[in-house]
């Protein structure tokens, strides 16, 4: 809790076997914080030693920054502490006309007819399931997405699951890495939000991605001056006509639609679930886009961490911007059942912000916490996620 003073026990084994009178130094400051309020060192005893952290007066998390060099060789690990984390609050707020905007850009999609191709895709099908290729078209201006859709290779209704993606312009990994969905009876769309053919090789990805998606000119700064100009008004638009697309098909079994994914796409999944009533539950692992600005409050901001990564970020213009484009603001409209997963030591998507988007749901809601997490998910945790949607079905 906020006030209480927090140690941190350090163990150093090499092969299993604790080394002796070791030297660790270290560095404590705020959660993402640049500058550290407090440095030193201590020496291993029998594989040990205690640093104190020291305590916050304010909700949040200080980071514990370690190395040690042993036979020649430095290693570096690290360690954040929550304080009264179950408290911290956004620094982003809501726009007046927030829920104005947004309804006016649907309505201004919704003109344009849902319009796809379906391609059967024979690499990734199986006995149990089979996938297409779908070009799902965003507007008049010929934009569109592609995606992998998986089904159960069987007769009948099934739930809906809206998967995008983490960020980078890259080809969807591994689709069939949760092909656990399809064969256990739902409906997938795994898609891809720059409009670029997933059957690309690597390194046509690649050379896009250096071209189009430098610090100077990354899609995720892109017309970030302006609230209707801004790159990702159409990714967030696409996530709306993705649930238009799965909610068309034949086999949608007409009740259940569900938002999951992990880092940017697990904020586009929250952003869908605020966006759409049609979502009944959503599942999202540590959320990126989550309180950007929250740097200007002297702490942990978002990914892309505008502020940490670039000097011409803190304008009016774009500040004005994020707000609109802020997964908390659309947090706090999600009336879906809610599960967010996320660990305390991910320097991507930090748990600062992860806790701030928990913290403002007013939906039914469940966290998993799993403290020594990075900014990855185990293969467990990512099944644990359809076993949760399975459990809400309506």
């Amino acid at each position: 809790k906020t006030g209480e003073k927090a140690t941190v026990e350090v163990q150093f084994y090499k092969y299993g076997i604790p080394k002796d009178n070791v030297t660790v130094t270290y560095e404590i400051g705020g959660d993402m914080m640049p500058v550290a309020d407090t440095k030193g060192s201590v020496t291993l005893k029998n594989g040990r030693a205690v640093i104190p952290v020291g305590t916050m007066k304010e909700p949040g998390f200080r980071d514990c920054r370690l190395k040690a060099t042993v036979d020649g060789k430095t290693y570096s690990h690290h360690i954040k502490v929550g304080f009264s984390p179950e408290k911290l609050r956004p620094y982003t707020t809501m726009p007046s006309d927030f829920k104005e905007f947004w309804e006016k850009a649907k309505a201004e999609q919704k003109e344009f007819p849902l319009t796809y191709t379906k391609e059967h895709v024979e690499k990734y099908s199986t006995d149990k399931i089979d996938c297409y290729l779908v070009k799902l078209q965003l507007n008049k201006r010929g934009q569109c997405v592609y995606g992998y859709l998986f089904y159960p290779k069987k007769e009948g209704k099934f739930p809906v699951v809206l998967c995008p993606p983490g960020a980078g312009i890259k080809t969807i990994k591994e689709p069939l890495r949760h092909k656990y969905y399809a064969e256990q009876g739902c409906i997938r769309f795994e898609f891809e939000i720059h409009g670029l053919n997933p059957e690309m090789t690597d390194e046509e990805f690649k050379e896009i991605s250096n071209a189009f998606n430098g610090r100077e000119n990354g899609y995720l700064t892109n017309g970030l001056d302006s609230r209707d100009n801004y790159y990702m008004k159409r990714v967030y638009l696409a996530c709306v006509r993705g649930i238009d697309f799965l909610t068309s098909l034949p086999e949608w079994d007409g009740k259940n639609v569900i938002a999951q994914g992990g880092s940017q796409g697990g904020a586009l999944a929250l952003i869908a679930a605020g966006l759409d009533e049609r979502v009944t539950a959503c599942v999202a692992n540590h959320p990126a886009l989550s309180d950007m600005a929250g740097y200007k409050a002297g702490r942990a901001g978002g990914y892309p961490h505008f502020f940490r990564n670039s000097v011409d970020m803190d304008t009016p213009e774009k500040i004005k911007t994020m707000a609109y484009y802020d997964v908390v603001n659309f947090a706090k409209l999600i009336k879906a059942d809610t599960y967010i997963t996320w660990g305390f030591n991910d320097d991507t998507c930090p748990p600062t912000t992860s806790y701030i988007v928990y913290n403002v749901l007013n939906c039914p809601k469940e966290a998993l916490i799993t403290p020594i997490n990075e900014h990855w998910t185990s293969n467990d945790t990512e099944y644990g996620h359809l076993l949760w949607i399975k459990k809400h079905l309506k």
